[in-house]
């Protein structure tokens, strides 16, 4: 049975193999000068103090290849569902020749976990491999990333770690599951490919955020967490735009932002930001202050800012820290893996009491 499998299997297997040796040779190859490149951009930006620039810069110029590999990652687990897991049962049952396997000395039970066991495996291990390469590949693009494209951030982390493994898993068995129900091979593709992306955007939407409970506290304003201050039409009062980022947290995953005016309520806000009394005409937030030495060095907003903070407003976020990545990572794929004996042992069921 294992041998009838791995020939029926054998072609898929080679086609992943082929592209799995060209995906990481790209990577093996074009890793170092990366690292290498942000060493020395690293070395450099410390000594003349002003990194922020270099990170900015540095992120701009892989941007490309990061967003290639990333994407390359989060739809792999996706791939092996549709063109492996639906038509692994599907395509026997069309065709009748699990009634010729079936009488003979296998039993269905058998029959379906050599089937389950040999895809599951090479499909945890391509995507295992795929995330974990791109995890190593990635590494100084991701401790550089612009806001949205942090390691906790939902683009980025489905393709980092071990989570593509569980995904992997998933996505198989539930094409196996759809494949067995509705007897159509290009349904249960597209049955899959529908409930799978559903899943995979309600995960961190709606579950991934509250797996740990969030931490939720108040910040004073700088360069980290203030995006522009700007003036609204025919006003000469301030306009704060806050970025999703925490000072003193780089990394964080950041679920809300909003800034707090003296009182500790939220401030007015419109498209522009949230509204500031502070005159941008005169006074820290005037034009004389952003020297052009300040500008240069990056620092043109700090006395604007420090005055703000002395007016009392502070930006209130809640969020999941950093150093929780490993651990959501873990908890994340154990989901999976419930999931995935969930629905393997409702095919077994299925096979048994309801296929014929």
């Amino acid at each position: 049975m294992t041998w009838l499998t791995w020939r029926q299997f054998r072609g898929a297997a080679v086609t992943m193999s082929a592209v799995l040796v060209a995906f990481t040779a790209f990577l093996a190859l074009s890793g170092p000068e990366l690292a290498s490149d942000y060493s020395t951009g690293v070395t450099a930006c410390t000594l003349s103090g002003d990194c922020a620039s270099f990170f900015d810069r540095f992120f701009d110029e892989y941007e490309i290849p990061f967003l290639a590999v990333t994407v390359t990652v989060l739809v792999l687990p996706g791939l092996l569902g549709l063109f492996w897991g639906a038509p692994l049962i599907t395509r026997e049952l069309e065709g009748g020749t699990h009634l010729m396997v079936w009488s003979q000395s296998v039993t269905r039970a058998r029959w379906l976990a050599v089937k389950l066991a040999l895809t599951g495996l090479a499909a945890m291990t391509a995507a295992g491999l795929c995330g974990l390469a791109v995890t190593w590949w990635s590494a100084p693009l991701d401790k550089s990333a612009a806001a949205g494209f942090a390691l906790m951030d939902p683009l980025v982390f489905g393709a980092r770690g071990i989570v593509p493994m569980g995904y992997a898993a998933f996505a198989l068995v539930l094409g196996v599951t759809v494949g067995m129900l509705v007897r159509r091979t290009l349904s249960a593709m597209a049955v899959t490919l529908i409930v799978f992306t559903a899943l995979q955007i309600a995960m961190p939407l709606m579950v991934r955020p509250h797996l740990l409970p969030p931490v939720r506290s108040s910040f004073e304003l700088d360069t980290s967490n203030v995006d522009a201050i700007s003036s609204p039409p025919g006003g000469e009062s301030a306009r704060v735009s806050l970025d999703p980022a925490i000072p003193g947290h780089p990394g964080a995953w950041v679920l809300s932002s909003r800034l707090l005016d003296p009182s500790g309520r939220p401030a007015a806000a419109d498209a522009g930001g949230a509204a500031v009394p502070v005159s941008l005409t005169s006074g820290p937030c005037g034009p004389s202050e952003r020297t052009e030495q300040a500008a240069r060095a990056g620092h043109a907003m700090d006395p604007c800012l420090a005055e703000i903070n002395r007016l009392g407003y502070r930006q209130e976020a809640t969020y999941q820290p950093f150093d929780r990545f490993w651990l959501f990572q873990w908890i994340e794929t154990g989901v999976y893996a419930l999931l995935t004996l969930g629905v393997t042992g409702f095919c077994f069921w299925w096979i048994r009491r309801r296929m014929s």
